[in-house]
Protein backbone atom coordinates (compact mmCIF):
# COMPACT_ATOMS: atom_id res chain seq x y z
CA UNK A 1 0.00 0.00 0.00
CA UNK A 2 1.54 3.37 -0.92
CA UNK A 3 -1.88 5.57 -0.32
CA UNK A 4 -5.11 5.12 0.68
CA UNK A 5 -7.80 6.80 -1.02
CA UNK A 6 -10.38 3.92 -2.09
CA UNK A 7 -11.30 0.62 -1.89
CA UNK A 8 -8.72 -0.34 -4.73
CA UNK A 9 -5.74 1.07 -2.20
CA UNK A 10 -6.94 -1.97 -0.12
CA UNK A 11 -5.24 -4.20 -2.16
CA UNK A 12 -6.22 -7.79 -0.76
CA UNK A 13 -9.37 -7.11 1.52
CA UNK A 14 -9.37 -10.15 2.92
CA UNK A 15 -5.77 -10.23 4.33
CA UNK A 16 -6.29 -6.07 5.55
CA UNK A 17 -9.36 -7.31 7.04
CA UNK A 18 -7.13 -10.22 9.28
CA UNK A 19 -4.69 -7.57 9.91
CA UNK A 20 -7.48 -4.67 11.60
CA UNK A 21 -8.81 -7.54 13.77
CA UNK A 22 -5.43 -8.73 14.82
CA UNK A 23 -4.71 -4.87 15.46
CA UNK A 24 -7.79 -4.60 17.60
CA UNK A 25 -7.49 -7.49 19.72
CA UNK A 26 -3.82 -6.25 20.28
CA UNK A 27 -3.80 -2.22 19.65
CA UNK A 28 -0.53 -1.92 21.45
CA UNK A 29 1.41 -4.51 19.72
CA UNK A 30 2.62 -3.14 17.18
CA UNK A 31 4.24 0.37 18.46
CA UNK A 32 7.38 -0.84 16.96
CA UNK A 33 6.13 0.44 13.57
CA UNK A 34 5.05 4.06 14.39
CA UNK A 35 8.14 4.87 17.25
CA UNK A 36 9.88 8.12 15.98
CA UNK A 37 7.45 8.68 13.35
CA UNK A 38 5.02 11.72 12.64
CA UNK A 39 1.63 11.40 10.93
CA UNK A 40 0.30 14.77 9.75
CA UNK A 41 -3.65 15.75 9.40
CA UNK A 42 -4.80 18.19 7.61
CA UNK A 43 -8.54 19.55 7.72
CA UNK A 44 -10.83 21.55 5.17
CA UNK A 45 -13.55 21.13 7.07
CA UNK A 46 -15.12 20.05 10.75
CA UNK A 47 -14.68 16.69 12.23
CA UNK A 48 -15.25 14.39 15.07
CA UNK A 49 -14.60 11.26 14.66
CA UNK A 50 -12.06 11.30 11.55
CA UNK A 51 -9.52 13.78 13.72
CA UNK A 52 -9.96 12.26 17.29
CA UNK A 53 -9.96 8.70 15.79
CA UNK A 54 -6.52 9.11 13.60
CA UNK A 55 -4.99 10.81 16.67
CA UNK A 56 -5.64 7.62 19.09
CA UNK A 57 -4.75 5.22 15.92
CA UNK A 58 -1.30 7.15 15.75
CA UNK A 59 -0.52 7.08 19.69
CA UNK A 60 -1.76 3.54 19.36
CA UNK A 61 1.40 2.72 16.78
CA UNK A 62 3.73 4.67 19.05
CA UNK A 63 3.85 7.64 16.39
CA UNK A 64 3.29 11.08 17.33
CA UNK A 65 0.25 13.51 15.01
CA UNK A 66 -0.36 17.07 14.33
CA UNK A 67 -3.78 18.84 13.13
CA UNK A 68 -3.61 21.86 11.37
CA UNK A 69 -7.03 23.10 10.30
CA UNK A 70 -6.42 24.74 6.97
CA UNK A 71 -7.74 28.73 6.45
CA UNK A 72 -7.91 28.58 10.42
CA UNK A 73 -4.69 27.58 11.33
CA UNK A 74 -2.88 28.52 8.62
CA UNK A 75 -2.18 30.75 6.15
CA UNK A 76 -5.51 31.10 3.57
CA UNK A 77 -4.23 28.36 0.55
CA UNK A 78 -4.61 29.81 -2.95
CA UNK A 79 -5.67 26.35 -4.98
CA UNK A 80 -5.30 27.53 -9.14
CA UNK A 81 -2.35 27.08 -10.79
CA UNK A 82 -0.64 30.13 -12.13
CA UNK A 83 -3.07 32.37 -9.89
CA UNK A 84 -2.09 35.90 -10.08
CA UNK A 85 -1.98 35.93 -6.01
CA UNK A 86 -2.48 40.07 -5.37
CA UNK A 87 -6.19 38.94 -3.24
CA UNK A 88 -7.02 37.66 0.11
CA UNK A 89 -4.79 33.95 -0.14
CA UNK A 90 -1.36 34.21 1.13
CA UNK A 91 0.47 30.76 0.28
CA UNK A 92 0.20 28.69 -2.81
CA UNK A 93 -1.37 24.93 -2.02
CA UNK A 94 1.72 23.71 -4.11
CA UNK A 95 3.87 25.47 -1.29
CA UNK A 96 2.24 24.39 1.18
CA UNK A 97 1.64 20.59 0.88
CA UNK A 98 5.25 20.56 -0.14
CA UNK A 99 6.18 21.82 3.34
CA UNK A 100 4.02 20.17 5.47
CA UNK A 101 5.47 17.01 3.85
CA UNK A 102 8.63 17.20 5.36
CA UNK A 103 6.97 17.73 9.01
CA UNK A 104 5.69 14.35 8.59
CA UNK A 105 6.09 10.67 7.40
CA UNK A 106 2.17 9.87 6.54
CA UNK A 107 -0.02 12.66 5.70
CA UNK A 108 -4.07 12.74 5.99
CA UNK A 109 -5.92 15.02 4.54
CA UNK A 110 -9.99 15.61 4.71
CA UNK A 111 -11.95 17.67 2.25
CA UNK A 112 -15.70 18.13 1.04
CA UNK A 113 -17.58 18.75 -2.20
CA UNK A 114 -19.31 21.80 -3.26
CA UNK A 115 -21.80 20.05 -4.48
CA UNK A 116 -22.60 23.01 -7.26
CA UNK A 117 -20.22 21.56 -9.32
CA UNK A 118 -20.36 17.23 -9.97
CA UNK A 119 -17.47 17.57 -12.52
CA UNK A 120 -15.20 19.35 -10.00
CA UNK A 121 -16.02 17.46 -7.40
CA UNK A 122 -15.66 13.83 -9.48
CA UNK A 123 -12.70 14.34 -10.79
CA UNK A 124 -11.46 15.05 -6.97
CA UNK A 125 -9.51 18.32 -8.61
CA UNK A 126 -8.91 20.04 -5.18
CA UNK A 127 -7.99 16.32 -3.49
CA UNK A 128 -5.62 15.23 -6.51
CA UNK A 129 -3.98 18.48 -6.47
CA UNK A 130 -2.79 17.97 -3.12
CA UNK A 131 -1.96 14.26 -3.53
CA UNK A 132 0.34 15.77 -6.57
CA UNK A 133 2.18 17.53 -4.53
CA UNK A 134 2.52 15.30 -0.96
CA UNK A 135 5.96 13.82 -0.84
CA UNK A 136 4.83 10.95 1.63
CA UNK A 137 2.10 8.42 1.66
CA UNK A 138 -1.33 10.23 1.54
CA UNK A 139 -4.56 8.69 3.51
CA UNK A 140 -7.94 10.25 2.60
CA UNK A 141 -9.89 11.04 5.40
CA UNK A 142 -12.98 11.73 3.11
CA UNK A 143 -12.55 13.56 0.18
CA UNK A 144 -15.37 15.14 -2.41
CA UNK A 145 -16.65 11.49 -3.35
CA UNK A 146 -15.88 8.88 -0.85
CA UNK A 147 -14.74 8.10 2.43
CA UNK A 148 -12.77 4.66 2.85
CA UNK A 149 -11.72 5.21 6.51
CA UNK A 150 -15.29 4.89 7.65
CA UNK A 151 -16.31 2.32 4.90
CA UNK A 152 -13.39 0.05 6.47
CA UNK A 153 -14.58 0.77 10.27
CA UNK A 154 -18.04 -0.49 8.72
CA UNK A 155 -16.60 -3.64 7.58
CA UNK A 156 -14.95 -4.51 10.48
CA UNK A 157 -17.95 -3.73 12.22
CA UNK A 158 -20.22 -6.10 10.33
CA UNK A 159 -17.07 -8.88 9.86
CA UNK A 160 -16.72 -8.98 14.07
CA UNK A 161 -20.52 -9.19 14.67
CA UNK A 162 -21.75 -11.25 11.94
CA UNK A 163 -23.83 -14.38 12.52
CA UNK A 164 -23.66 -16.70 9.83
CA UNK A 165 -21.14 -16.96 6.58
CA UNK A 166 -23.14 -14.84 4.16
CA UNK A 167 -25.04 -11.63 4.75
CA UNK A 168 -27.88 -9.15 3.53
CA UNK A 169 -26.50 -5.74 4.03
CA UNK A 170 -28.83 -2.68 3.24
CA UNK A 171 -27.66 0.67 2.33
CA UNK A 172 -30.67 2.77 2.94
CA UNK A 173 -31.50 6.55 1.85
CA UNK A 174 -32.96 8.13 4.83
CA UNK A 175 -34.26 12.10 4.88
CA UNK A 176 -32.27 14.82 5.93
CA UNK A 177 -32.80 18.90 6.50
CA UNK A 178 -29.61 19.69 4.53
CA UNK A 179 -28.05 18.24 1.26
CA UNK A 180 -25.74 16.48 2.07
CA UNK A 181 -22.72 14.75 0.07
CA UNK A 182 -22.64 11.37 -1.41
CA UNK A 183 -19.18 10.55 -0.10
CA UNK A 184 -20.14 7.87 2.41
CA UNK A 185 -23.00 6.01 0.63
CA UNK A 186 -20.27 5.94 -2.63
CA UNK A 187 -17.78 4.38 -0.46
CA UNK A 188 -19.79 1.88 1.74
CA UNK A 189 -21.17 0.81 -2.05
CA UNK A 190 -17.44 0.84 -3.13
CA UNK A 191 -16.06 -1.71 -0.63
CA UNK A 192 -19.74 -3.88 -0.14
CA UNK A 193 -19.97 -4.49 -3.82
CA UNK A 194 -16.75 -6.15 -3.91
CA UNK A 195 -17.27 -8.10 -0.18
CA UNK A 196 -17.60 -12.29 -1.46
CA UNK A 197 -19.57 -12.91 1.64
CA UNK A 198 -22.38 -9.76 1.54
CA UNK A 199 -25.69 -9.96 -0.49
CA UNK A 200 -25.26 -6.02 -0.93
CA UNK A 201 -28.69 -3.87 -1.74
CA UNK A 202 -29.20 -0.09 -1.61
CA UNK A 203 -32.56 1.05 -1.56
CA UNK A 204 -33.26 4.87 -1.98
CA UNK A 205 -36.28 6.73 -3.95
CA UNK A 206 -36.11 7.59 -7.30
CA UNK A 207 -34.02 10.21 -8.54
CA UNK A 208 -31.30 9.61 -5.31
CA UNK A 209 -29.57 6.88 -7.35
CA UNK A 210 -25.40 6.77 -7.25
CA UNK A 211 -23.12 6.97 -9.53
CA UNK A 212 -22.28 3.75 -10.95
CA UNK A 213 -19.14 3.82 -10.45
CA UNK A 214 -19.11 2.61 -7.13
CA UNK A 215 -23.00 0.73 -7.30
CA UNK A 216 -21.54 -1.76 -9.70
CA UNK A 217 -22.82 -5.21 -8.50
CA UNK A 218 -25.36 -3.68 -5.89
CA UNK A 219 -28.92 -4.51 -5.95
CA UNK A 220 -30.87 -1.54 -6.34
CA UNK A 221 -33.98 -1.39 -4.66
CA UNK A 222 -36.79 1.13 -4.86
CA UNK A 223 -39.60 -0.29 -2.69
CA UNK A 224 -37.82 0.34 1.04
CA UNK A 225 -39.72 -1.98 2.79
CA UNK A 226 -39.11 -5.30 0.00
CA UNK A 227 -35.09 -3.99 0.77
CA UNK A 228 -34.97 -4.16 4.17
CA UNK A 229 -37.43 -8.10 4.40
CA UNK A 230 -34.81 -10.44 5.59
CA UNK A 231 -31.44 -8.26 5.90
CA UNK A 232 -28.67 -8.71 8.73
CA UNK A 233 -27.68 -5.17 8.69
CA UNK A 234 -29.33 -1.78 7.80
CA UNK A 235 -27.12 1.40 7.26
CA UNK A 236 -28.98 4.28 6.97
CA UNK A 237 -27.67 7.50 5.51
CA UNK A 238 -28.49 10.47 3.88
CA UNK A 239 -27.28 12.15 0.65
CA UNK A 240 -28.48 14.42 -2.19
CA UNK A 241 -29.20 14.08 -5.59
CA UNK A 242 -26.28 12.89 -7.72
CA UNK A 243 -28.54 13.24 -11.02
CA UNK A 244 -29.41 17.00 -10.11
CA UNK A 245 -26.58 17.42 -8.50
CA UNK A 246 -26.93 18.89 -4.79
CA UNK A 247 -30.39 18.96 -5.24
CA UNK A 248 -33.26 17.76 -2.12
CA UNK A 249 -36.20 16.23 -4.22
CA UNK A 250 -37.69 14.16 -1.62
CA UNK A 251 -38.16 14.84 2.45
CA UNK A 252 -40.72 11.61 2.96
CA UNK A 253 -40.51 11.11 6.63
CA UNK A 254 -41.49 7.43 5.96
CA UNK A 255 -38.15 6.80 4.91
CA UNK A 256 -37.18 7.30 8.51
CA UNK A 257 -35.49 4.48 9.92
CA UNK A 258 -38.18 3.48 12.77
CA UNK A 259 -38.89 -0.12 14.52
CA UNK A 260 -41.75 -0.93 12.55
CA UNK A 261 -38.37 -0.79 9.59
CA UNK A 262 -35.87 -2.87 11.30
CA UNK A 263 -39.08 -5.66 12.20
CA UNK A 264 -38.53 -6.41 8.72
CA UNK A 265 -35.09 -7.88 9.02
CA UNK A 266 -33.85 -10.57 10.40
CA UNK A 267 -33.13 -9.17 13.52
CA UNK A 268 -31.42 -6.90 11.85
CA UNK A 269 -27.97 -4.46 13.16
CA UNK A 270 -28.59 -0.78 12.61
CA UNK A 271 -25.44 1.50 11.72
CA UNK A 272 -24.75 4.63 10.51
CA UNK A 273 -21.90 6.47 10.33
CA UNK A 274 -22.72 9.53 12.63
CA UNK A 275 -23.17 12.63 13.63
CA UNK A 276 -27.09 11.56 12.89
CA UNK A 277 -30.32 13.88 13.36
CA UNK A 278 -32.31 11.74 15.78
CA UNK A 279 -35.66 11.47 15.08
CA UNK A 280 -35.42 13.06 11.56
CA UNK A 281 -33.00 9.93 9.78
CA UNK A 282 -33.82 7.28 12.49
CA UNK A 283 -35.91 6.72 15.49
CA UNK A 284 -34.53 7.08 19.24
CA UNK A 285 -36.07 3.22 19.70
CA UNK A 286 -33.53 1.94 16.98
CA UNK A 287 -30.36 4.21 18.07
CA UNK A 288 -30.74 2.88 21.29
CA UNK A 289 -31.87 -0.37 21.07
CA UNK A 290 -29.46 -3.90 21.49
CA UNK A 291 -29.35 -3.93 17.60
CA UNK A 292 -27.54 -0.31 17.14
CA UNK A 293 -23.83 -0.66 16.36
CA UNK A 294 -23.47 3.26 16.23
CA UNK A 295 -20.83 3.13 19.03
CA UNK A 296 -19.18 -0.13 18.56
CA UNK A 297 -18.67 0.88 14.72
CA UNK A 298 -16.79 4.72 15.47
CA UNK A 299 -14.75 2.78 18.01
CA UNK A 300 -13.53 1.17 15.05
CA UNK A 301 -12.77 4.17 12.79
CA UNK A 302 -9.40 3.96 15.41
CA UNK A 303 -9.04 0.04 14.18
CA UNK A 304 -9.15 1.40 10.81
CA UNK A 305 -6.74 4.20 10.88
CA UNK A 306 -4.48 2.30 12.70
CA UNK A 307 -4.32 -0.58 10.54
CA UNK A 308 -3.90 1.53 7.47
CA UNK A 309 -1.16 3.59 9.23
CA UNK A 310 0.30 0.42 9.96
CA UNK A 311 0.36 -0.88 6.39
CA UNK A 312 1.98 2.47 5.70
CA UNK A 313 4.48 2.84 8.19
CA UNK A 314 5.91 -0.71 7.93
Amino acid sequence: MKNFTSFADAGDYKALLQQALEIKANPYGYQHIGRNKTVGLIFFNPSLRTRLSSIKAAYNLGAQAWVLNAGADSWTLEMADGAVMNGGTQEHIKDAIAVMSQYCDVLGVRTFPSLTNRDEDYQEVVFNKILQYATVPFISLESATLHPLQSFADLITVAETKQKERVKVVLTWAPHVRALPQCVPNSFADWFSEIDWVDFVITHPEGYELAEQFTKGARIEYDQQKAFKGADYIYAKNWSSYRDYGQILSSDPAWMVSEAHMALTDNGKFMHCLPVRRNVVVTDAVLDSPNSLIIQEAGNRTISMQTVLHELLK
